[in-house]
C-alpha cells in the first residue's frame, strides 16, 4: 500500500481531544473511533475530535498501541524531510542556550518528546553520534534523518539502535549496527566533570551511556569529601568516580553487571584515581537489594549512599510496585548511614511523580524514625529539557538528603 500525498483524517472517540489541544503527544488506539489499522506505518494522518474538527496532525503506526505521534497543532504546517530537519536544528540550537559546544564532550542532542521529536533520541559524544528510534512511524524518513544529522553534526561515526522491546511494542525489526557501514571497534572517548570516560556505542545501553545525571554528579560530589561512599547500582561509576576525585575517603561501587563494573575500572585507571593522591575504590558485583541486606547485616556504615537505580515503572499500572521498590530500597540504604549521613536517591521512571517519590522518603523516614532533610531537589541536565505538554518528559529526580 503506497503512502497518500495528504493527511489521513482519523476520528478520536467523543470528549477524548482535550489531552491533545493540550498538545500531548501520544495518541493510543483506545482513545481512536477510527483506529487506522489498515494504513501504512509512517503515514501521516490529521486527528480530528468525534465532531469533525481539526486537532492536530501526527504519524501513525497501526502495529503499536501508542497509535499516533502528534508532531504538528498548526493544520497549516507539512510533516516531510525539511520538517524533520528543521526541527533537529531547533534541538541543537536549543542546547547552544545553556553554553557552548564543547567538542570534546558529551550531550544530549535530541530528547523526543522534550524537544517535540517523538521517538528521536540522539547523544553526541565528542565527534560520535548515537541514535535511538523508539517509534516505528519514523522509520519512514530515517535515512534523511540520519544522514542530516551526520552532515550537521559533522558525525565521524554514528551508531543507530531499535532495542528489542521497541522492536516488539512497535511491530518493528530490532537494529544496532553503524550507519553506512563506517564504525569503530574501541570505546568512543570524551571528557565529562574533567574525567575521561569512555563510552561502547555498539554494545553500550540505549545511545551508549546515562547523560542526564552529569551535573547531579557533580553536585552530589561536593557532600563527599572525606567520607565513605556507597555508590549502588553506579553502572560505568559516574557518582562514584567523581566522589572519589573530589576527595572521598573510600568508595564502594555496586551494580549488577560485570560488564559496567569492568568499564568502571578501566575509568579508575585512565584518570589514574586508584594512585596514593586518592582514597580507595572497589567494585562489587550483585543485585541491589541484597547486597543493601548483606552490607547491613554485616553491620557496615557509610557516610554517604548514593541509590540511582534501573527504572521501576515502565507504565502506570506499575506506579504502586515501583514506590514499593524505592521504599524497600531506600529504607534499606537508610539503615547504613549514621546520623549526620547524606543520602543522594534517583529515580529515573516517569510514570513516578516528584512529589509520590518525596512522599514515599516520607514514608521510609517515619517507618525508620530517621528525619531527612532535603538540601538539594534535582533533575536532569539542561540538554534533557521537559515538554510542558508532556509531563511524562519530567523523568529524573535526584535527591540530596541529610540522614538524623
Amino acid at each position: 500500500m503506497a503512502f497518500s500525498e495528504t493527511p489521513v483524517p482519523l476520528r478520536l472517540k467523543p470528549s477524548r481531544q482535550f489531552p491533545f489541544l493540550a498538545r500531548h503527544p501520544w495518541v493510543h488506539a483506545h482513545a481512536l473511533s477510527e483506529t487506522g489499522h489498515q494504513l501504512e506505518c509512517g503515514q501521516v494522518v490529521d486527528l480530528l475530535d468525534f465532531d469533525g474538527n481539526w486537532v492536530a496532525r501526527g504519524v501513525i503506526n497501526p502495529h503499536s498501541r501508542l497509535r499516533i505521534r502528534l508532531y504538528a497543532f498548526d493544520a497549516n504546517t507539512e510533516i516531510n524531510e525539511h520538517y524533520w530537519r528543521s526541527k533537529i536544528d531547533a534541538a541543537i540550537a536549543r542546547r547552544r542556550l545553556s553554553g557552548p559546544l564543547d567538542p570534546e564532550a558529551a550531550e544530549r542532542i535530541v530528547f523526543s518528546e522534550s524537544d517535540l521529536l517523538s521517538g528521536l533520541i540522539v547523544d553526541r559524544y565528542a565527534d560520535c553520534l548515537g541514535v535511538q528510534f523508539t517509534a516505528g512511524a519514523l522509520l519512514r524518513w530515517q535515512r534523511p534523518i540520519l544522514e542530516h544529522l551526520q552532515t550537521t553534526l559533522a558525525a565521524r561515526v554514528m551508531m543507530v539502535r531499535i532495542d528489542e522491546k521497541t522492536a516488539k511494542h512497535e511491530g518493528i525489526e530490532a537494529q544496532n549496527e553503524w550507519f553506512d557501514g563506517r564504525g569503530q571497534t574501541e570505546p568512543v572517548l570524551y571528557q565529562q566533570n574533567e574525567l575521561k570516560l569512555a563510552v561502547d556505542l555498539h554494545g553500550g545501553q540505549k545511545t551508549g551511556g546515562y547523560l542526564d545525571q552529569r551535573l547531579n554528579h557533580l553536585a552530589a560530589s561536593h557532600y563527599f569529601n572525606g567520607r565513605r561512599v556507597l555508590d549502588v547500582c553506579c553502572y560505568n561509576g559516574g557518582f562514584g568516580l567523581l566522589a572519589l576525585k573530589k576527595g572521598a575517603k573510600s568508595v564502594l561501587g555496586i551494580d549488577s553487571s560485570q560488564a559496567a563494573l569492568e568499564h568502571a575500572q578501566e575509568a579508575v585507571t585512565r584518570n589514574a584515581l586508584d594512585t596514593e593522591a586518592y582514597g580507595d575504590i572497589e567494585f562489587s558485583q550483585g543485585d541491589c537489594f541484597d547486597e543493601l541486606k548483606r552490607l547491613g547485616d554485616e553491620g557496615q556504615r557509610f557516610d554517604a549512599v548514593v541509590l540511582d537505580p534501573p527504572r521501576f515503572a515502565g507504565s502506570r499500572h506499575q506506579v504502586d510496585t515501583a514506590l514499593r521498590a524505592y521504599r524497600r530500597l531506600n529504607s534499606l540504604a537508610v539503615e547504613l548511614i549514621p546520623p549526620g549521613g547524606v543520602l543522594v536517591t534517583c529515580s529515573c521512571s516517569g510514570r513516578v511523580s516528584r512529589s509520590e517519590f518525596l512522599n514515599m522518603l516520607l514514608d521510609v523516614g517515619r517507618r525508620k524514625r530517621r528525619d531527612l532533610i532535603v538540601l538539594e531537589n534535582r533533575g536532569p541536565s539542561p540538554d534533557h529539557p521537559v515538554a510542558i505538554s508532556c509531563p511524562e518528559s519530567d523523568y529524573l529526580k535526584c535527591i540530596i538528603a541529610e540522614v538524623q
